[in-house]
């Protein structure tokens, strides 16, 4: 179709010869020339409206069914897309019951942990109030035995220098005469017991 209306535009531009010639301005032209044209229009432009529109069946036809296809495509991704999230709902409800079934799992142990934690910390204050028990029990024995040890100690320093003074006190008062009677009262002493156990 636009070959045929490029041949004719390009007649407009043809030198004229003589008296003849086709004068492109619409509004110039006089009946006979427009008669002529729309007479070669029809007679040429029949042939190119038939083909053109057999042109454009067979494109609205091809169109059609591209449409169609497409059409076939959309749906068909649309079931999928459903299908895809009916699994997707069903995989997101078994998550969700599992994830509440951890949850309750967690608050399990997490209350029996903290029963543990309890009970733990109640076995530990009691083992270190034993321990400080036994500790406290440790230092007073051993307070005790230094302080039986100090007096034991005190004791027999006393004892000796008591001893030590009686001695020196007795070898300072004793004579001969007194020293001889001494032992002649022990020895007297001595025969005694000796008769009273025999």
């Amino acid at each position: 179709m636009k070959n045929v209306t490029d041949s004719f535009l390009s007649l407009g531009y043809w030198p004229f010869a003589g008296s003849f010639g086709f004068n492109t301005d619409i509004l110039a032209t006089n009946p006979i020339n427009l008669s002529v044209v729309f007479g070669v229009l029809i007679f040429f432009g029949k042939g190119v409206c038939a083909s053109c529109l057999n042109e454009w069946k067979d494109n609205l036809l091809s169109l059609s069914d591209l449409l169609d296809n497409r059409k076939q495509r959309i749906l068909k991704t649309i079931q999928n897309s459903e299908e895809l999230r009916g699994g997707a709902v069903e995989r997101l409800e078994k998550a969700r019951s599992r994830l509440r079934k951890v949850e309750m799992e967690a608050e399990q142990f997490r209350a029996n942990g903290y029963s543990e934690i309890e009970r733990e910390k109640l076995n530990l204050i009691n083992s270190t109030y034993k321990t400080l028990e036994q500790l406290e029990n440790y230092k007073n024995e051993t307070i005790n035995f230094e302080q039986q040890k100090a007096i034991n100690q005190v004791r027999q320093r006393v004892f000796q220098q008591a001893l030590q003074g009686a001695l020196g006190t007795l070898n300072s008062c004793l004579n001969t005469e007194l020293h001889l009677r001494t032992i002649n009262t022990n020895i007297g002493m001595f025969g005694t017991m000796k008769e009273i156990k025999g």
